[in-house]
């Protein structure tokens, strides 16, 4: 069974420390391991509670990008949105996307202004251009792809597949994408896999760097006040929207020797719970344009509906979250799209907000930043013993290939050379996890036959753990087990499970990562209640620490998600 990661405690001396445990962070400190680099990860919160638990849930090659002219980065995020559909077939699905198209030429003459780098602002798209980006997605994504090419509909299909769309828009587009279940799991799987397979690797969350001196790291745990020294060879800066603050601390305080590398865009998201929204929806994502010309989505995401996003320059990412002005946003652009829904304040259920790390850029409009990623190399100096590399921007879809392209640079001032690939590395539950149809049937047949639980219970953690399932229900069914009076389709030892196995330290990694709870509008004080008993039992937590945990969960849902 999956050794507990804070069993392990943080070591005196590592070849590396990663510092950010978000989704490329941790992509480093998995590929850097299994080259049998002793590499140590610190996250000063949860894994993945940054910018890689706030994304659209899309793993997509970036259609709008190719306005921009970011072919490579396009043709990359599609092959690794590829490889994800085979290598986290548990957590990575096909997602048919409806463009729905309002003009036939208009808007060309701005697209292609913008193609040049001469246009600034989002203006509308043209039948024509959308035709011309389809064929260049197809294209790029030719030697990879899975499923189907794109393809135009007329406006009376478009409103038979979508009755409540605009009676504006002339005509539709259909392609394919792919969308992930739960992103936050698949961080921490990585973690977990990675732990299992290299002894000398360790990742360790709640912890911060607290300042460096000479050869050595200052780090403080942030729960527990513990506080203790890593001395590393190289360090990695993975923070994200915090990189050019980790830097200020490497730097010992000095900002003249700590250039500025990153500049925030907040995205905000809304989860509505609204029938006629999620039949309008279906199984489809709509791919849509504001009477401004951005970009907005909406799809059906576990139960409730999810529409996105905004996108605000930010110099603190510890400020954002979703303004007021924001919801106004997104919920106009729901409204241009379906003007005939509409959605209530009670039934938007959740809200979350993240930091998108660009690159520092002087281009007038958010939309003009690159999505694409880069990294920095800064040698040692008089206050610093060790070179740092900091990775700049990142999509989540490309988080593999960035960590890759990180750990070669590290190899290489390592002098070592690289051992394997993580092209075909399945992910957590995605290993020997069979395709959906006939084969999941027999898949799940065959372990029930193993199994004492019932049939749709089994079922359910297929669909939350994939393969990883078997082992979770085993765990279950060893014990007299119940479900959660909060929330019934949770049971209590499988959430002791997760507690157990699963690096869970707060009530939030519960609550809003390691379940799908939080999303899907779920929490209530009773389940706080009941979660915050369990976890005390566990993990020892006296009442004055649970209370603690209270606080801090009330706290973050404040503050990230706008919901008290």
């Amino acid at each position: 069974m999956t050794v507990r990661p804070e069993t392990k405690a943080i070591p005196k001396r590592a070849t590396v420390v990663v510092v950010g445990g978000g989704i490329n962070g941790i992509s480093v400190f998995r590929d850097l391991a299994l080259q049998g680099v002793d590499v140590v990860l610190l996250e000063q919160g949860d894994f993945c509670s940054g910018a890689s638990a706030a994304l659209s849930r899309m793993v997509h090659g970036g259609l709008r990008y190719l306005e921009n002219g970011e072919f490579r980065l396009v043709r990359q995020s599609l092959q690794e949105r590829d490889f994800l559909l085979r290598n986290a077939a548990h957590y990575v699905f096909p997602l048919p996307t409806l463009v729905p198209i309002f003009d036939v030429v208009q808007g060309s003459f701005s697209s292609l202004k913008r193609f040049i780098g001469l246009g600034n602002g989002p203006s509308r798209r043209s039948a024509v251009m959308i035709k011309i980006g389809l064929m260049l997605y197809d294209w790029l994504s030719r030697k990879s792809r899975s499923m189907p090419g794109h393809k135009f509909v007329s406006g009376r299909k478009l409103r038979a597949m979508a009755p409540s769309i605009t009676p504006d828009a002339k005509f539709g587009a259909i392609y394919y994408d792919a969308w992930v279940k739960y992103p936050e799991r698949l961080g921490v799987e990585m973690i977990l896999d990675t732990q299992e397979s290299c002894e000398h690797a360790s990742a360790h969350s709640y912890v911060s760097v607290e300042k460096v001196d000479g050869a050595d790291l200052h780090w403080r745990d942030r729960l527990t006040g513990e506080t203790g020294v890593i001395t590393p060879d190289l360090v990695v800066n993975a923070t994200g929207a915090w990189v050019d603050f980790t830097n200020l601390a490497l730097a010992g305080g000095q900002e003249n020797d700590t250039p500025r590398f990153v500049r925030g865009t907040k995205g905000s998201h809304l989860m509505i719970r609204n029938k006629q929204l999620a039949s309008a929806l279906g199984d489809q994502m709509v791919y849509y344009e504001n009477a401004d010309g951005r970009i907005c989505i909406a799809f059906n995401y576990l139960g409730v509906s999810l529409v996105g996003s905004t996108d605000i320059l930010i110099d603190d990412p510890e400020l954002a979250r979703c303004e007021a002005t924001e919801k106004d946003y997104m919920l106009d652009a729901l409204r241009f799209v379906f003007p005939d829904i509409k959605v209530g304040e009670d039934e938007i259920v959740h809200v979350f907000t993240g930091v998108r790390p660009l690159p520092v850029s002087d281009a007038d409009a958010t939309g003009r930043i690159s999505r694409d990623h880069s990294h920095r190399e800064q040698e040692a100096n008089d206050t610093r013993n060790f070179p740092v590399i900091s990775l700049i921007g990142g999509k989540w879809t490309t988080f593999r290939v960035f960590g890759e392209e990180i750990a070669d640079v590290v190899l290489e001032r390592l002098g070592r050379k690289r051992r394997c690939r993580t092209t075909d590395l399945c992910i957590g539950g995605g290993r020997d996890f069979p395709s959906l149809g006939k084969d999941r049937q027999n898949w799940i047949d065959t372990a029930l036959a193993e199994l004492t639980v019932d049939r749709a219970v089994f079922e359910r953690l297929v669909e939350r753990y994939g393969s990883r399932a078997i082992e979770i229900a085993q765990f279950c069914q060893s014990a007299s087990d119940a479900p959660l009076d909060a929330a019934q389709t949770y049971s209590q030892r499988e959430i002791e499970f997760l507690i157990r196995m699963e690096n869970v330290r707060s009530l939030s990694d519960i609550l809003l990562r390691r379940t799908a709870i939080g999303l899907e509008g779920g929490i209530s004080p009773n389940l706080i209640e009941e979660i915050g008993d369990l976890m005390s039992k566990i993990l020892g937590w006296s009442r004055a620490e649970l209370d603690r945990h209270k606080s801090l969960l009330i706290d973050e849902m404040g503050k990230k998600h706008s919901i008290v």
